[in-house]
């Protein structure tokens, strides 16, 4: 939160990101829209990311400087724990929870490998979604809904219900744009 130099606080919103595993591949997208308060402050902001030599992607929503932190922190958790992405995560996810620092953190991660979907929080939780299925940030249960609707209806790729979610979620949600980037990952099946 930033102060208006009142006593009021103005709420960052910021992004929109959806993970959908689907046949053989993986993917995430987000929208790039960055708000403080009600005005736009950033169109094309960029909260995916490709870490461990592009093996794995990471999508954020919340304070972009948490974000950056957190990544960082679970990219040298991934390094410890070589191939075991869920020790990473949970790793990551109980420092995130008892570390007095990090616990102010304000931002929500999905991790996507070959072979797992998670989503950690600063509530210590790491979440692998039944379907494959997620997302996070303002607009993240509208997507997630499109994209459920989308994988039990159609043949779609991933890459295509990612995006066509996230075009649905930026038509309902105030802080989600139509500036889509989504990146593709193959997977195991």
């Amino acid at each position: 939160m930033t102060s208006t130099g009142s006593d009021e606080f103005v709420k960052w919103h910021s992004t929109t990101i959806l993970c959908v595993r689907r046949k053989d591949k993986v993917a995430i997208g987000g929208d790039g829209q960055v708000t403080l308060g009600n005005t736009i402050m950033k169109h094309d902001t960029r909260k995916i990311r490709w870490v461990l030599d592009n093996k794995v992607l990471v999508g954020f929503a919340g304070s972009t400087a948490d974000a950056f932190a957190l990544l960082e922190r679970f990219e040298a958790k991934a390094k410890n724990y070589p191939g075991n992405i869920p020790r990473a995560a949970t790793e990551l996810a109980r420092d995130w929870r008892t570390d007095r620092v990090l616990r102010r953190l304000e931002a929500l991660m999905i991790v996507a490998s070959d072979e797992h979907t998670l989503l950690i929080t600063g509530q210590g939780d790491v979440i692998q979604p039944t379907d494959g299925i997620v997302g996070i940030g303002s607009g993240g249960a509208y997507a997630t809904a499109a994209a459920r609707a989308l994988a039990r209806s159609t043949e779609l790729p991933a890459a295509e219900i990612v995006r066509r979610s996230l075009e649905i979620a930026a038509e309902i949600d105030i802080y989600t744009n139509k500036e889509i980037l989504v990146e593709e990952l193959p997977c195991r099946k």
